[in-house]
């Protein structure tokens, strides 16, 4: 028990001292119109994230206050990673085409019509509710950050600044997930496992409101229909190697990322745990969630100092190595407790580090007209690994040691992106129009702006 709590305020020393350091070096390359950009953008990514956190710790719970049994709510969950990844193309198209801003709205929609069912206690709405959740995950995950690469390059600001956009908004996500984490444990206490869904409900209705006011739309290809956006996807997939190392690496990741949220809580718990251990289970689980979250802020914040010292597709390779050696730790001694806890820690500061470099990677490789639509390929093998182990009964360490291959695949794949990186950084500069990140397609609708334009716009303009 010692070693949770106070590994978690170590931590959060660590997280402030990392903070006031990389935000007092970041000031200075930050003008206004950025500032006001970023912010707008990261209070609105805030509240979408918000409402996933709010549902996340009471799922389960729910289902089983319901009396499902385990094989049901396992049917529910392998449902709800299978639509993300059947449904999750679908909506990435469907983003490219009709707008970024109009799919994050059709999140709030699905995410909320997903809430409401859990009002009943009905194994096929419920079976609904999982599905529509599913395919509003496949969106929360590609749209926004779809949304921000577009607008960030049109309004002309530097290309180096979207990183900082990402670590802030890897940073705001666990800061959310904190919070959220005890909103929704306060609402449980006091009006039952149904209610973190109806706070989730109204975050999501604050936040599609938001998205009208502030957001702007923007589109990839509005002409194409899904079918060419599919095609034109697939085509990249197969003829720029960058691109596709990028989506294994991040499938391989994520992989071992998600299963490890379903197997850390077992993993730390003792054989026989007791009463004065702290009760049924013997561990915290609030402190150790707590501190996973401050880990990934540290791993943010380190991802900004990484920067400076050199490009992401290198240092990425030693992040990449690390997070492997360090589920080595419960896929080969799981016995000992706490060397477990410090590799877990170890890993989700890899996490804080991976994310913010994933997004600046894709901003930098993914093309503009199909972004959303790649990048819910992407998400396709992710998915069939989470719904593998799920349907799996394999021994815990050898789940561990799956998650360890998937690293040690994604290591390599990071490898190979650096090595065609340096070949082309190496090669003559591409002309400006062949940067599908700065100019759009002649079917965009939203025109770019160049840094002069940028400075005729009124202050008070819609973002």
């Amino acid at each position: 028990m010692a070693i949770f709590i106070s590994s978690f305020w170590v931590l959060v020393v660590i997280c402030c001292l990392l903070y006031f350091f990389t935000k007092s070096s970041n000031l200075k390359s930050e003008d206004g119109a950025f500032k006001k950009f970023q912010m707008v953008y990261l209070i609105v990514y805030a509240l979408a994230m918000a409402a996933d956190w709010l549902q996340g710790p009471y799922v389960y719970a729910l289902y089983d206050s319901y009396n499902m049994s385990k094989s049901e709510i396992e049917q529910l969950f392998v449902a709800g990673f299978g639509a993300s990844m059947v449904f999750g193309t679908i909506v990435g198209s469907f983003a490219d085409k009709y707008g970024r801003k109009t799919n994050c709205l059709l999140y709030g929609l699905l995410y909320g019509l997903s809430c409401l069912t859990k009002h009943f206690n009905n194994f096929w709405i419920l079976m609904l509710g999982r599905l529509l959740g599913g395919t509003a995950t496949s969106i929360l995950y590609s749209a926004f950050e779809s949304w921000l690469v577009y607008e960030h390059n049109s309004r002309g600001f530097d290309k180096e600044l979207l990183s900082s956009i990402f670590s802030n908004a890897t940073l705001s996500n666990s800061i959310v997930a904190i919070i959220a984490g005890l909103v929704a444990q306060k609402f449980a206490d006091h009006f039952g496992y149904v209610a973190p869904f109806d706070v989730s409900l109204t975050v999501l209705v604050i936040m599609c409101v938001m998205i009208v006011i502030l957001w702007s739309q923007n589109y990839g290809d509005a002409q194409a229909s899904m079918t060419d956006s599919y095609q034109s996807a697939v085509t990249y997939l197969k003829t720029d190697s960058k691109i596709l190392c990028l989506g294994l690496i991040q499938s391989l990741f994520e992989g071992a990322m998600y299963t490890f949220v379903l197997e850390w809580t077992p993993a730390l718990t003792p054989d026989k745990a007791t009463p004065a251990e702290g009760g049924e289970t013997g561990i915290p689980h609030g402190w150790i969630f707590a501190g996973f979250m401050v880990a990934i802020m540290i791993g943010s914040s380190l991802f900004t100092i990484l920067c400076k010292l050199g490009k992401v597709e290198s240092f990425m390779r030693s992040v990449l190595f690390v997070a492997a050696a360090s589920l080595c730790v419960p896929a080969f001694i799981p016995e000992n407790q706490s060397l477990v806890f410090i590799s877990f820690l170890v890993f989700e500061v890899c996490v804080g580090i991976f994310w913010p470099s994933m997004g600046t990677m894709r901003g930098k490789y993914v093309p503009e007209q199909v972004r959303s639509t790649i990048m819910n390929f992407f998400r396709i093998p992710l998915n069939f690994i989470v719904i593998l182990i799920l349907l799996q009964d394999f021994p815990r360490v050898v789940i561990f040691r799956c998650c360890v291959g998937f690293l040690c695949a994604s290591f390599v794949m990071q490898q190979i992106l650096y090595k065609l990186s340096q070949t082309t950084s190496t090669s003559a500069a591409p002309a400006p129009a062949k940067d599908p990140g700065s100019i759009p397609s002649k079917h965009q609708s939203v025109p770019l702006m160049t840094s002069v334009d940028k400075e005729k716009v009124p202050v008070d303009e819609e973002v």
